[in-house]
């Protein structure tokens, strides 16, 4: 009888479990992703994170989610692709991870930094949180307004010691990356007025 009702147990959890997991947020549909309000109302949570972000950081919503649309398409899971030598792959081309795409050792500047160590890059409060730290980060040691997703993002792409040696001139194609970046977050910022 003890068998049976563990069984039971065994089966109500793993049931459970599965039902949970299936509520869990996934990216929005593509077709959302040029539009904040239904990013935003695909899952709220997105909504909440980004919010709570901007109180501690000050890095708009809207900032904050061009970054994560241009960083990982708002995949929890991304990574740089592999890179590979005569067919065999050799490693990829950062440690970079999760929505925000954030390296290894970024992650860890901003847990020390924050006292999250618990946080974690494949979750959007924390990823959200990142880059609202980060871009803090920007406007305190380069000056960079954080309302200026141009500036903020070729600091977030080539570091604040990249930044300041202008190290973004010599790759012509990420200043237009930073540019559609710029353009997104204008975009998003218009959305966002009508579905607050």
């Amino acid at each position: 009888m003890k068998v049976t009702k563990s069984l039971w147990l065994s089966v109500q959890l793993a049931t459970l479990a599965a039902l949970i997991s299936g509520c869990s947020s996934g990216p929005p549909p593509k077709k959302s992703l040029d539009n904040i309000c239904s990013i935003f109302y695909y899952d709220d949570d997105w909504f909440d994170a980004a919010q709570d972000s901007y109180r501690r950081w000050g890095t708009p919503p809207w900032v904050q989610l061009a970054f994560i649309h241009q960083e990982s398409t708002f995949k929890s899971h991304a990574k740089p692709k592999m890179e590979y030598f005569l067919g065999i792959p050799i490693g990829r081309a950062s440690s970079a991870y999760g929505y925000a795409q954030a390296t290894d050792e970024a992650w860890y500047d901003y847990q020390k930094s924050t006292g999250k160590w618990s946080a974690k890059r494949n979750d959007i409060d924390d990823a959200l949180d990142f880059i609202g730290w980060y871009n803090y980060q920007s406007y305190k040691r380069l000056g960079i307004s954080r309302d200026d997703p141009f500036k903020l993002y070729l600091a977030y792409h080539e570091g604040h010691t990249g930044y300041k040696r202008r190290t973004y001139l010599q790759k012509n194609w990420l200043p237009p990356i930073a540019k559609k970046v710029a353009n997104r977050s204008r975009l998003y910022k218009s959305q966002y007025r009508q579905c607050r």
